[in-house]
C-alpha cells in the first residue's frame, strides 16, 4: 500500500492512497489540473482513480472536485452532512448526484482491495471525518483538521504502519501573526486545527515498533514553517513518557504545493 501527498497545506489538500489495483484520493482541494499533474508524477491519470474520499466541505479540500468529477466520472464518498454541504457550494459547478456515496464514521466499506474506515474528528464543518485504510495486514491513516484529540482519536489511530498527521501551526507564530482575532480563536479552538505541539503529543501516544513512516501535513502558510513543525514534533517525542526517540521513526513534512516522497508499506 502506498501513500503520497500531492498537496498538503492551508491552501489545498490532496492525498493519494493506493495499491497495485486500487487508486484513491483523500480530498481534491487543488485545481483539477494540478491534481492530474500530481497523479502523472505517480504514473497515473485521472481515469485510474477509483474514488475520492472527502473529509469535509471547506474549499481547501474540495476546490478541484467539480472538475475531476465531470472530466473523469469519479465516485465521491463523504458523510451525509459533508455531501449536503458540498451541494451548496455553487462555484464547483454542476455535479452528477449519482457519483455521491454516503458513508458513516466507524462503518467500514470496501473499495476493490482497500478497506476504508472513516473516523470522527473535531472540526468546524458539517460532519467531518478522517480516514483509515487497510490492505491485507497493512494500515495507513490520513488525519488532518483536528481541533482537538481525545481517547477516541488515540484508539482510532493506534497500530498504523504509516500516518499522515496534521501539524498546522506554531502557536506563537499564530498569536503574533496577521490573522484577525476571531480567526486566531477559531484555529486555536476545539474545532480548529492541531498545533505542532499537540501533533507531537498525539503522535507520541501512537508510536509503536512497527510504525514505518510519519508524514506531517496541512501546515499553515502564514503560521508555520516546515523546519519548525519537524523539530517541535521531534521535541515532543523526546519529552514523552515512552521508550521511543525521534530518530526511531522516519518523519518528514509534506510539501504545501508539490508531490511528496512516496511512502510504501
Amino acid at each position: 500500500m502506498k501513500l503520497c501527498s500531492i498537496a498538503s497545506g492551508s491552501s489545498g489538500n490532496c492525498i493519494y492512497i493506493g495499491t497495485e489495483a486500487t487508486h484513491l484520493l483523500v480530498d481534491v482541494g487543488i485545481s483539477g489540473k494540478k491534481t492530474v499533474e500530481g497523479l502523472n508524477g505517480l504514473g497515473l491519470t485521472g481515469n485510474d482513480i477509483d474514488g475520492i474520499l472527502i473529509t469535509h466541505e471547506h474549499s481547501d479540500h474540495i476546490n478541484g472536485l467539480g472538475v475531476m468529477c465531470r472530466k473523469f466520472g469519479i465516485p465521491v464518498y463523504g458523510t451525509k452532512g459533508t455531501i449536503s454541504a458540498i451541494r451548496e457550494v455553487s462555484n464547483l459547478g454542476k455535479l452528477d448526484d449519482s457519483l455521491f456515496h454516503v458513508i458513516r464514521a466507524d462503518e467500514k466499506f470496501i473499495l476493490k482491495d482497500i478497506t476504508v474506515n472513516p473516523m470522527k474528528i473535531s472540526h468546524d464543518a458539517a460532519e467531518p471525518v478522517a480516514y483509515r485504510f487497510q490492505y491485507g495486514g497493512r494500515r495507513m491513516a490520513v488525519a488532518t483538521d483536528l481541533g482537538i484529540y481525545d481517547e477516541y482519536t488515540v484508539e482510532s489511530l493506534k497500530c498504523m504502519d504509516a500516518l499522515l498527521l496534521e501539524a498546522n501551526h506554531d502557536i506563537n507564530m499564530l498569536q503574533v501573526g496577521p490573522y484577525p482575532y476571531y480567526l486566531k480563536q477559531r484555529i486555536l479552538g476545539n474545532r480548529g486545527h492541531l498545533s505542532n505541539e499537540l501533533s507531537g503529543k498525539l503522535l507520541s501516544r501512537l508510536l509503536h515498533d512497527n510504525l514505518k513512516a510519519v508524514v506531517l501535513g496541512h501546515l499553515s502558510k502564514e503560521n508555520n514553517l516546515a523546519e519548525l513543525a519537524y523539530e517541535t514534533v521531534r521535541l515532543e517525542i523526546s519529552m514523552a513518557d515512552n521508550p521511543y526517540r525521534p530518530d526511531d521513526f522516519p518523519i518528514f513534512v509534506a510539501n504545501r504545493s508539490e508531490i511528496s516522497q512516496l511512502v510504501e508499506i
